[in-house]
């Protein structure tokens, strides 16, 4: 009898112990994750994790690094240069056995990579990770086609008083230390120009510049500017960056959306996503750009079309109205072939799904 792959490390359902490298699944997170109490509390459960490593100083030697053909979103490929290595994630006197990957970019910067999950490959792991920014154009693709951040209904309700939030005031501290970082780079790029100017005009005319004033009021300017700075991030020393809802005052404590319809209706919103996705991996085989093939896929679920029930033949034919290019019919028209293939049965009556272009 073979060991479980869905059981704890060792399954119950066979005498045999599991491979301690086996994952029952991955899940992929920014750097924000990347610690040793996350990632052993994860493993302790078999759950794979896959995150970019922080604080990363060193260099791995360049002839380590050997070039692969990895696959991303969109069923496109690209080359990378890659290099992996076992090492172990180290917080005080606990440790966790990862794999690091780092991928070596033109300019000579190496991107490192962990997991716990140890049998996905190199190749599997940088395609993951890399492909991870799809998470933002996806909320942004759904916000513009789905409505994702669009409200069902209007309500809010409190949330307990023990939740720990994100200080409201250290936030609007940290925009001011942004705002007065971007003053003091701009005088700071001031004062370069006027020296720069200086210098060409003395080495020109042999004669001192006129704008020692103006250099003079910027570096003023600067260490005044430093000074607040000083002042503002020894303030943000002393303040938590999370604190309870009840320490609050009432006017600054969040409340939370009814969730429970909106949650349902994002889930359909997702789903169609994904079966528009599963629409446009058939409609590449088709067509060259996965940007043509999605506007394509959204113009079908729009189009008019016939609907043409047969009881003797137990089919179900759906025939859909042309497009707008003779380039976009035989895609189209490609595409409805395969749907047709895959042999879909309507869920309550059992008739034969059969699609064409008339």
């Amino acid at each position: 009898m073979t060991s479980c792959h869905i059981c704890s490390p060792v399954c119950r359902c066979s005498p045999h112990k599991l491979d301690d490298d086996l994952h029952r699944f991955v899940i992929v997170f920014d750097r924000e994750c990347s610690n040793h109490k996350l990632l052993s509390k994860l493993w302790q459960q078999r759950i794979g994790s896959l995150t970019y490593r922080k604080n990363v100083k060193d260099k791995w030697p360049t002839e380590e690094f050997i070039e692969h053909v990895v696959p991303v979103m969109g069923g496109d490929s690209t080359k990378m240069k890659l290099a992996t290595r076992e090492t172990t994630l180290v917080t005080g006197k606990e440790s966790i056995p990862v794999i690091e990957v780092r991928r070596l970019t033109d300019t000579g910067h190496q991107t490192a990579i962990i997991t716990t999950a140890k049998k996905l490959g190199n190749i599997t792991i940088a395609s993951r990770m890399f492909a991870r920014w799809c998470q933002e154009n996806f909320f942004a693709y759904m916000m513009n086609h789905y409505d994702i951040d669009g409200l069902i209904e209007y309500g809010a309700q409190e949330l307990p008083g023990t939740t720990m939030v994100v200080n409201p005031d250290r936030r609007e501290l940290e925009k001011t230390i942004a705002k007065t970082q971007v003053l003091q780079r701009q005088h700071k790029t001031r004062l370069a120009m006027y020296t720069i100017e200086a210098e060409n005009r003395e080495k020109k005319e042999g004669i001192e510049s006129k704008n020692v004033q103006k250099r003079a009021e910027c570096l003023e300017s600067i260490q005044a500017i430093q000074s607040d700075l000083d002042e503002l991030r020894a303030k943000r020393r002393d303040m938590p960056k999370k604190v309870t809802l009840e320490s609050l005052p009432k006017e600054k404590r969040p409340t939370q959306l009814l969730p429970l319809s909106k949650m349902l209706a994002d889930t359909v919103k997702m789903i169609a996503y994904r079966s528009e996705t599963a629409l446009v991996a058939m409609l590449r085989r088709h067509l060259n750009k996965e940007d043509e093939a999605r506007a394509l896929v959204r113009a079908l679920f729009v189009s008019s079309g016939d609907i043409k029930p047969d009881d003797a033949a137990k089919t179900l034919t759906i025939k859909i109205h042309r497009m707008a290019t003779p380039a976009h019919d035989k895609a189209i028209a490609a595409l409805l072939a395969d749907l047709t293939a895959q042999g879909f049965r309507h869920p309550e009556t059992g008739a034969k799904m059969i699609y064409a272009l008339v």
